[in-house]
């Protein structure tokens, strides 16, 4: 390879770092360069070289394995200043630049020494400190740390002072400190904005002192009103006088909605609870001269912010100032004079009484804005013994007229605030002094003033810079606005990366040009920016720094630890160690290894091993010489620096070893740690032994046990190196591994742990994906990830080189390992490590199972097919037209359908009609009738995309030919139904009370609709009443009108050939459906049947299976009832019953579902009669089952009873229903029921009352009932017309029968009777109704 291609310029991997530093401390800037060769360093102050060698007092630069720092020792004001480190060799130059500055301190030098007064030395601890502290205007905010005296000396308290921003602080009514001895504690009982601030714990003590400084945040409170500004802070009054003050104040971090547009000023006089506002129109500059106070009275003052939403709260109230000549507060302020010793002279002085006061001199604008402009002045030499007064005078530029401005009341103080100018004027000011002589002479006039702002807004800041600092903060420097005038400071503002939100940082402006924001999100993405502040007001915000992640700022690791001997020959050793515990937020790169001679008790000098950095924790160092001892030493490297040296070795000598077994295996390590497992991996020992190592044994204990604790994993040897744990619970375990060859089993290798089994919060597993594209892929997920960080995919615990397999595809926080041709070859574990983090991993088991569903999975996204709801079926619809319809389950609006008949695409025309609803998915062929040629195979194509479906419907042979028949049928129906028709054909039935009906449903009929009957082509006369049994044979009913004509027959001869079948018909039809009834047994389930025959078959069945007789089950007839009787039920006697009865065609079915417990029953409780004497009173409960909860009701002679006084019906807890006649009379008696009812059934439980009254003779007749008379039913309407011919037996009679006969006094030769209304019928014909019943008897 040719040299230039190894050869690259400088580049920085690490960049100083600026900081802060107090004066007195020591500051260090780190900075690592790549490069080859190896670039030569130098360092800058300011654009000036720094030669540490020649300075060593006060700087120190060192180079170590690319590490490169410069130390500045007892850092004053003088090192505040740019450095530069610039960085060259042959390839090019890089430098980069930090900024340090230093704060001058407000503690004296920090001394330690010995206390003579007490004999000891003190020293200072200060423990359990407060951290950076967050509160909101209006709350309580304690501080406290514990402090520790040692020695501890009886009655010696030391000093305990606290400050804020290096300003110490005195307990006042917001203040509250407290010592306890051993605990400091500052309450702040109502914090402000003004609070905010760096807060400082200094302890004072003989020996000298200690600090311990945090930051305390003050967010705004609530505001009343969205959009409102926040309240201003650090009202401050400045330059009292007679009757004038002027009041300063700070404008607030947040302005609202829209700009801040003024601000008002309100005054209060102490001791008072009114509030005056001083100014009618609000003052855009944060400076206001207050005038119009009373001479000697005290004032307090606050200020209101004002933008287009409203006005703010109020700012916390100023300190309290008196308005009183200045001379006059300073002599206060200087306390009683001291006795005086001299001597008084007595001079004569010349009279001053009547004396008019001279001129003032030094007139002068002192401010001078659009809203006021303030003139100060000194007062005369010449005014005599009493006090003057002050005229002030304006004059327009270009004019010579002057005007007093008071022209009211003359000021006594030498300041005065003019107002109502006009902005943009030029104007003259004087002044004249007045006192009881008269006014004197104007001053000089102070020259032209134009009326304006004359302090300009600061200048946008420099770009900012953020830099990590820690989990929660960020420390973003920027720089000075440009050519600022009475800078109050800086605010600085944060969003979230992607959200344009700003939130401010800080809610008091700081002076300094670097700050640390605190508060923020760990893991997320900052931008800041920064405005700059004064009187006049905000700047612009500077440009928007690069977005920062909110993580730990990396740092050099800590010392390795345990080095030790693994192997030693003639001329080398084999040295291991363990990583270091803290890596200092990023990886550890690699590790350099030092060395140094001993002889006795002489130490040689430390030399470099390795040049260049090791990945392992073992290293074997050569070229040593035998028999002579060393010492070593091992430092960790990451991205920002050298770790300090591990603790040096035991003095070990270079002798040859003679041992056989392997020695123990080396770093350890840990990944996918579980709650219920973890994976542990290793690398090979150094020295093998006498033979190759051939398994592994890996022992495990808790981390609490001792040596005796240690237990084996596994009982065979594992041949890999990495074995997972399995069944472990949630705490914490040490592992160690011991190799074996064939001499035996080594010594373990160094403990690893302890290791806590637990689930990281928020771990993601990895998961297998395949795209629409049929692309498999392994996915993981990281939501932490830090700078640095990557993903590390290895299969079988091997790390992933060959990308044959495998493509690796990474971004932001989420890596795809890509199968390029999956296949057996890629059985096996995948997992993948993220570096960087705090061991985040996972992986993933293909079996052979699951690469086979992979790969059908990846083939139906390579191929897919659209899924149907429905396949491809067909129905006949009205006039015969067939249609063929399918119906898609998922499809987009792009879906397109191709209709196929035999392989050929069918269009939309005459012979077919096709839709497609893109809604739903339905697709529709019509065909208006099939024909010969029709013969074959329909297919709907689909193509929706990539996607295709087909379905198709083969219809050939018998299949098509019967459709083709009943397609014809349904086109002549169709055209039958258009004119008069027959909706029921001529057809028999038997009633309920066993009248034979010939009967027929007509439609589409009109008035003149000719409607025939015949019988045997003979058309009936309807003269007769009466015919007979030879009256039987082939009836017909003809329709016909215009539109044309129909025809019904009914062989009356087939359906009655023998008299038996149709007494049989008969009484199959005239039986009732089941009923049950309770009986002392158990139950029985009864049909009763109107006209019973000796030769009918019934049978019973349970769950349509065949009940067979029992002694628990019995079946028979008992005079006209066909029962079922079950003694003792169980719960396999639950479900359906059926009574099958042959009629003599097709069957008669009688069904009763039992369904259990939920039917409504009357369970008990109720007698079968009741017989009680007349005046008393009877009082019947039933038991009362059913869920839900059934209705009850007490019915009378089958009438519903209403509760009143003489029946008083009750149904208590839905199981107990009662009933109490008061009093009973002889009408009382009859026939009463319990009846209940829910969803599932109805069941009544029925009694008889039975009144009497001793003193009569009870007197019973019996009586017959006649024979009900046949009930004719004539012309009732439905919607279509029907025709209906009855046959009744003559001499009908229900119950009197003849049980061997079949009905008692009636041969088997019966009479029929034929009648007809005929009058009825033509009157019904006449009236022109299209939907009638015509009924014949």
């Amino acid at each position: 390879m040719h040299p230039d291609r190894l050869t690259h310029p400088p580049e920085f991997i690490v960049k100083p770092r600026g900081q802060t530093v107090w004066e007195g401390k020591t500051v260090r800037l780190h900075c690592t360069v790549a490069g080859w060769p190896k670039p030569r360093i130098a360092w800058y102050k300011n654009n000036v070289l720094i030669d540490a060698k020649a300075h060593p007092e006060k700087y120190t630069a060192e180079s170590t394995y690319n590490m490169h720092s410069l130390e500045i020792k007892n850092c004053d004001f003088l090192d505040t200043a740019q450095y530069y480190v610039s960085a060259l060799n042959v390839k090019g130059e890089a430098s980069s630049a930090a900024t340090v500055v230093v704060k001058k301190g407000p503690f004296d030098p920090k001394p330690h020494g010995f206390c003579p007064e007490h004999g000891v030395t003190f020293h200072t601890s200060i423990i359990d400190k407060f951290e950076v502290a967050f509160g909101c205007e209006g709350e309580t905010l304690s501080l406290g740390c514990t402090v520790i005296i040692f020695p501890t000396v009886k009655k010696y308290q030391p000093e305990v002072v606290w400050y804020r921003n290096s300003v110490p602080l005195k307990p006042s009514k917001w203040v509250h400190t407290h010592w306890s001895g051993e605990r400091a504690t500052l309450t702040l009982t109502h914090l402000n904005k003004e609070d905010e601030g760096m807060y400082t714990l200094r302890v004072n003590t003989k020996s000298g002192f200690d600090s311990y400084s945090a930051y305390v945040f003050v967010k705004d409170a609530d505001v009343e009103l969205e959009g409102v500004p926040v309240a201003p802070l650090d009202v401050c009054c400045h330059d009292a006088n007679k009757d004038y003050v002027v009041v300063t104040w700070k404008q607030p971090a947040v302005e609202g909605s829209s700009p801040i547009l003024g601000y008002y000023i309100d005054r209060c006089e102490v001791g008072t609870h009114h509030w005056a506002q001083c100014n009618d129109a609000p003052v855009k500059y944060a400076r206001f001269p207050v005038t119009g106070l009373v001479e000697g009275r005290s004032y307090v003052f606050r200020v209101r912010a004002f933008n287009n939403v409203g006005v703010s709260r109020p700012s916390r109230i100023s300190d309290p100032v008196v308005a009183m000549d200045p001379s006059d507060r300073a002599r206060l302020r200087a306390g009683p004079l001291a006795p005086w010793t001299g001597v008084i002279k007595f001079t004569e002085e010349e009279p001053t009484v009547g004396v008019i006061p001279g001129e003032p001199t030094d007139v002068v604008v002192t401010e001078a804005t659009k809203s006021y402009v303030v003139l100060a002045w000194k007062p005369p030499e010449q005014r005599g013994h009493e006090g003057v007064m002050y005229y002030i005078e304006k004059c327009i530029q270009g004019t010579d007229t002057w005007q007093r401005v008071n022209t009211g009341m003359p000021v006594k103080s030498p300041r005065f605030a003019i107002f109502d100018l006009a902005e943009g004027k030029s104007y003259n000011f004087r002044v004249r002094c007045c006192n009881s002589a008269g006014v004197g002479e104007p001053s000089v006039p102070t020259g032209d003033t134009i009326v304006g702002d004359k302090l300009d807004l600061p200048s946008a800041p420099g770009n900012p810079v953020a830099t990590r600092n820690t989990d929660t903060s960020v420390v973003v420097t920027w720089g000075a606005s440009k050519d600022v005038k009475h800078l109050v400071g800086y605010y600085i503002e944060s969003s979230v990366t992607g959200t344009d939100v700003w939130m401010p940082c800080n809610n008091k402006p700081v002076k300094q040009t670097r700050f640390v924001c605190h508060g923020l999100t760990t893991g997320s993405n900052y931008v800041f920016r920064v405005k700059a502040v004064n009187a006049a007001g905000y700047s612009q915000n500077s440009s928007n720094s690069d977005a920062v992640l909110v993580q730990a700022a990396i740092s050099v690791p800590a010392s390795p630890t345990n080095v030790n001997l693994l192997e030693a020959v003639k001329d080398y050793m084999v040295l291991g160690w363990t990583a270091p515990t803290d890596n200092g937020g990023a990886d550890i790169r690699g590790y350099f290894v030092d060395y140094r001679t001993v002889k006795g008790n002489i130490y040689g000098k430390w030399h470099e091993m390795n040049q260049k950095a090791l990945t392992t924790t073992s290293y074997k160092a050569e070229n040593l010489k035998e028999n002579v001892f060393y010492q070593f030493q091992v430092r960790a490297m990451n991205m920002a620096g050298v770790s300090k040296p591990s603790l040096p070795t035991a003095s070990l000598e270079c002798k040859e070893w003679t041992i056989t077994i392997p020695g123990p295996p080396v770093g350890l390590y840990v990944m996918e740690v579980r709650d219920t497992s973890v994976v542990v991996l290793w690398e090979p020992p150094v020295f093998d032994g006498r033979s190759p190592v051939n398994g592994y044994y890996l022992d495990i204990k808790d981390a609490s046990a001792g040596e005796e604790g240690w237990k084996a994993v596994h009982e065979k040897t594992n041949k890999g190196k990495f074995m997972k744990v399995n069944k472990i619970t949630g705490t914490a375990y040490v592992f160690r591994v011991r190799s074996q060859n064939l001499v035996g089993v080594g010594k373990p290798s160094q403990d690893l742990g302890p290791i806590l089994a637990q689930t990281r919060p928020g771990t993601k597993e990895i998961y297998v994906d395949v795209d629409d594209n049929g692309v498999i892929s392994m996915i993981f997920e990281c939501s932490e990830m830090k700078e640095g960080s990557q993903f590390v995919w290895f299969k079988n615990y091997q790390e992933i080189t060959d990308t044959s397999r495998l493509t690796i595809a990474t971004q932001g926080g989420k890596s795809r390992a890509i199968f390029n041709s999956l296949s057996m070859e890629d059985l096996g574990t995948f997992s993948c490590m993220v570096t960087n983090t705090e061991g985040i991993s996972s992986s993933y088991i293909l079996t052979e199972e699951a690469l086979l569903r992979l790969l059908d999975l990846s083939h139906e996204h390579k191929f897919p097919v659209i899924p149907f709801k429905n396949e491809m079926a067909m129905e006949l619809l009205e006039k015969g037209c067939v249609r063929f319809w399918a119906q898609m389950e998922k499809f987009t609006s792009a879906c397109q359908v191709e209709y196929v008949f035999n392989d050929v695409i069918i269009e939309q025309g005459k012979k077919y009609t096709m839709k497609f609803d893109k809604s739903s998915g339905l697709i529709e062929l019509f065909m208006d009738s099939l024909e010969v040629t029709d013969e074959g195979t329909f297919t709907f194509n689909l193509v929706d995309g990539k996607a295709k479906g087909t379905t198709s419907l083969v219809l050939i042979g018998d299949e098509f030919r019967e459709l083709q028949r009943k397609s014809e049928f349904e086109r002549a129906e169709w055209v039958r139904k258009q004119g008069p028709h027959f909706v029921e054909y001529l057809g028999f039935t038997v009633t309920q009370e066993c009248d034979v009906l010939l009967k027929c449903k007509l439609g589409n009929i009109k008035p003149v609709t000719e409607i025939i009957w015949s019988k045997d082509k003979v058309i009936l006369n309807l003269d007769f009443t009466e015919i007979s049994k030879q009256d039987a044979g082939i009836y017909e009913v003809f329709l016909r009108d215009e539109r044309g004509k129909d025809k019904s027959a009914f062989n009356l001869t087939e359906g009655v050939k023998e008299e038996t079948v149709f007494v049989i018909f008969l009484a199959a039809n005239s039986s009732s459906d089941i009923q049950i009834q309770s009986s002392e047994n158990g139950i029985i389930l009864y049909s009763n049947v109107t006209y019973y025959d000796e030769d009918l078959r019934v049978g019973w069945l349970h769950k349509d299976a065949k009940i067979a007789a029992s002694e628990r089950v019995k079946s028979g007839v008992t005079g006209e009832q066909l029962w079922l009787k079950i003694n003792e039920p169980t719960e396999k006697d639950k479900g359906k019953y059926t009574m099958d009865i042959f009629d003599g065609k097709d069957g008669v079915k009688r069904v009763l579902d039992l369904t259990g417990k939920d039917r409504a029953r009357v369970v008990g409780g109720l007698p079968d009669v009741v017989a009680i004497q007349e005046g008393k009173s009877l009082n019947l409960t039933g038991n009362v089952w059913g869920e839900p909860a059934p209705e009850v009701c007490w019915v009378k002679n089958d009438k519903e009873l209403v509760s009143d006084d003489h029946y008083k019906l009750k149904f208590e807890h839905g199981k107990f229903a009662s009933i109490t006649i008061a009093a009973v009379t002889t009408a009382d008696s009859g026939k009463y029921a319990l009846v209940v009812k829910n969803k599932y059934g109805k069941e009544a439980g029925e009694f008889t009352v039975s009144v009497y009254n001793p003193d009569e003779e009870i007197s019973c007749e019996l009586s017959t009932v006649p024979p009900a008379a046949p009930t004719q039913c004539l012309f009732t309407s439905t919607h279509t017309h029907t025709h209906t011919l009855t046959h009744k037996p003559v001499g009908h009679g229900g119950p009197n029968r003849d049980t061997s006969r079949g009905f008692r006094g009636v041969s088997r030769r019966k009479l029929w009777r034929f009648t007809e209304d005929i009058t009825t019928f033509l009157s019904r014909q006449q009236s022109g109704s299209r939907n009638r019943e015509v009924r014949t008897y």
